[in-house]
């Protein structure tokens, strides 16, 4: 077994090599820009959401919070499986 091969030292230089020509003369890699894409799905789902400060979207908050405070709040068990379901298969 050769411990000392010529060509490995040649290969650590040429890893070394390729490692600093990323860097340019100030030091520094160079930086993109970032950027930010909406999709138009998206867009179309923002428009669909209502208002968070609507009187409709409030009124319902509202019945909401009180059915939990008085524990009538009920969620049917088919409602809480075609949840889990769709999570699930979209995975």
């Amino acid at each position: 077994m050769r411990i000392n091969e010529p060509n490995r030292v040649g290969m650590i230089n040429a890893y070394n090599k390729t490692g600093n020509a990323q860097v340019g003369k100030t030091g520094k890699i160079p930086m993109g820009k970032d950027e930010v894409n909406i999709s138009t799905e998206a867009l179309e789902m923002l428009k669909q959401v209502e208002d968070p400060d609507s009187p409709q979207r409030r009124e319902k908050v509202d019945r909401l919070k009180k059915q939990v405070e008085e524990g009538t709040y009920r969620v049917s068990s088919d409602k809480i499986a075609e949840k889990f379901l769709s999570f699930w298969q979209k995975k």
